[in-house]
């Protein structure tokens, strides 16, 4: 009987999702990072903060729409994000409007 080397690599495989090494906080996290600073800029810093929103969210989200694994939370931060901006740049466009230049 010839003995064969890869048996018993095969009897507790590896889950899937979790072959690598992981740093940095997980996804829970990056949602309540993301709705944290989606809140906090629509008060100030819209411009910077909403943008962080939606990453911190896109990457709660696992880097996609599909799947029906979505946290709320992220799909929180990444919608209240996207608002933030919008109001932040209608904001930033109308205060350059007529009256309110150097000139």
């Amino acid at each position: 009987m010839m003995a064969s080397f890869g048996d018993s690599a095969r009897r507790n495989p590896r889950s899937r999702g979790r072959t690598g090494l992981r740093s940095g906080p997980d996804r829970a996290t990056l949602g309540i990072i993301g709705v944290i600073c989606a809140v906090a800029g629509f008060f100030v810093l819209g411009i910077v903060l909403g943008p962080v929103a939606i990453v911190c969210g896109w990457l709660a989200m696992g880097r996609s729409w599909s799947g029906g694994s979505r946290s709320i939370p992220a799909l929180v931060a990444v919608v209240l994000g996207a608002i933030d901006t919008l109001l932040a740049i209608i904001w930033l466009a109308s205060a350059t409007g007529p009256g309110y230049g150097v000139f």
